[in-house]
């Protein structure tokens, strides 16, 4: 079996399910190993509550999607995880929602420590943090447990370390303390909550997640948005990206104790979010995009005054982040910590900054182009060292890239007449799938929706970048100073509520 039995569909394309044959187990099973090892990227596996299994696998290089599914006899299957790593928290997920059973799987503790969603509530719910941790033996490796409840406001996560002395020999990242049940509650919308739901999945990537979210409505409704709306849904996009590696850039400064930077850059976040703010009212950007267009346009007056303010804040950002790469005690640190070969990225799926930081040219604004970006060309961010230096610099090249995005953009706007708000959307196809990838601040965001018979969600699956991101950190601290943990868990900036969906 080869990775041609696998549906090629592209960014964004509704495809009927009538068209996507069901594999038999072992021929799904035999086509996404083939896939992984001819190249794809498993970008998601999922099931529903028919014990149908769906499998998306990104072909980067032909800028296609590859899609599988197979119906289960059984609650069990031969477990993919052993010959292809990328599978590993998908089939996690799979025993913890539906009580499937991935033969073989090395580890299936549970993800977010829910009832599973099949007969759930005659089962006891299992608590975060009350199971068995990995461990390392011998007479000098202790254990060091950091969280879930951190000194600063942040989310909740449990970090477990096994260490010898100084020197990190594993660490087992336990998340889940804060599952919301998006995805469920996405289930038989859209609901007139639908949108917000998918805004809030992660809420420092609103624009992202609501945009996946608004391109599978778009494309199972049959609507077009206009050239327009592309571009300024693209000024949205960028204006998030830059707020976030602006933050980032100035925490890491603060975490290696080089303070200028670090001052400067928490206030420059503001101006970055500030521009947002002006155009939808929020700093987040909610409520700037909807399904078949735009909330909020950008006229030609908006645009106007827009300009000079990022200007100013581009400018300002330059010279603050000039000081850090010019401050060698900085850049040691920085060179220092947190290796991955791109093997290892390869491996287990990275996506986005890290992956890019390991020389691995993944950004779907490239690899698979939609809205504004089939026109303007991206310029892919490369670093090779794999190590905080390298997750750093390509923050700091792709924020040149969102402003000469955002340059442009702002303005070509003002020369062309606004949209009229968007009529609601007609009805969803029936018996579809649909699957939209963005390329978030973090990487890539990825939504799949499933559709019954009546044109409803009968499944809809949301993959955060931070899911496949997440034991990149781990293996990024092994062999390394356990002192530097928070200087690599800033490098990679994961969101807790963006797996804990």
């Amino acid at each position: 079996m080869t990775r041609r039995a696998l549906k090629i569909v592209k960014n964004g394309q509704p495809l009927a399910l009538a068209e996507l044959a069901p594999l038999a187990v072992a021929d799904f099973r035999d086509a996404i190993l083939a896939a992984v090892h001819e190249g794809d990227r498993l970008a998601c596996l999922c099931a529903d509550a028919q014990l149908r299994l769906f499998a998306v696998l990104a072909d980067d290089a032909g800028k296609t999607l590859r899609v599988a599914r197979t119906q289960l006899d059984q609650p069990r299957y031969p477990a993919l995880t052993p010959a292809c790593p990328q599978a590993h928290l998908f089939e996690r997920e799979l025993a913890e929602q539906y009580g499937i059973v991935p033969e073989g799987h090395p580890w299936l503790k549970p993800v977010r420590y829910h009832r599973p969603w099949t007969g759930g509530e005659s089962q006891p719910q299992p608590l975060p943090g009350v199971m068995d941790f990995y461990r390392v033996e011998g007479d000098e490796v202790h254990e060091v447990a950091v969280g879930p409840v951190h000194a600063g406001v942040i989310e909740p996560g449990h970090f477990r370390f096994q260490c010898h002395g100084e020197t990190v020999f594993h660490l087992e990242i336990a998340l889940g303390y804060q599952h919301r049940g998006v995805e469920q509650a996405l289930e038989g919308g859209p609901h007139p909550l639908s949108l917000k739901q998918a805004e809030t999945a992660a809420g420092d990537t609103s624009i992202a997640h609501v945009w996946a979210y608004c391109r599978n409505l778009e494309g199972l409704a049959g609507v077009k948005v206009s050239t327009r709306a592309d571009r300024v849904r693209g000024v949205a996009l960028e204006l998030e990206r830059a707020a976030n590696h602006v933050g980032d850039l100035g925490a890491l400064s603060g975490d290696v104790g080089f303070l200028p930077t670090a001052s400067f850059c928490g206030r420059l976040r503001g101006d970055w979010l500030n521009l947002s703010a002006e155009v939808c009212g929020s700093r987040l950007g909610r409520n700037w995009l909807r399904p078949g267009g735009l909330q909020h346009d950008l006229d030609h007056a908006l645009a106007e005054r827009l300009l000079p303010r990022l200007e100013k804040a581009w400018v300002e950002t330059q010279d603050a982040l000039e000081l850090l790469w010019g401050a060698a005690s900085a850049m040691i640190r920085f060179e220092v910590a947190g290796h991955l070969t791109p093997v290892q990225a390869r491996e287990i799926g990275l996506v986005g900054v890290p992956a890019r930081a390991c020389g691995i040219s993944l950004d779907v604004r490239h690899d698979h182009p939609f809205g504004p970006y089939k026109d303007h060309a991206v310029v892919s961010v490369l670093a090779e060292s794999g190590n905080v230096h390298s997750r750093a610099w390509v923050r700091w090249r792709e924020l040149s890239e969102s402003h000469r995005y955002l340059a442009a953009a702002l303005k070509d706007l003002g020369h062309t007449p606004c949209d009229p708000k968007p009529l609601p959307l007609p009805g969803l196809a029936a018996d579809c799938l649909c699957v939209s990838l963005i390329e978030g601040w973090r990487g890539e965001v990825l939504h799949l929706a499933i559709t019954d018979g009546g044109g409803r969600f009968a499944r809809y699956k949301i993959v955060d970048p931070s899911f496949h991101n997440w034991f990149g950190l781990a293996l990024a601290l092994r062999g390394e100073q356990i002192s530097d943990f928070p200087l690599c868990n800033k490098s990679f900036n994961l969101s807790y509520c963006g797996h804990d969906l």
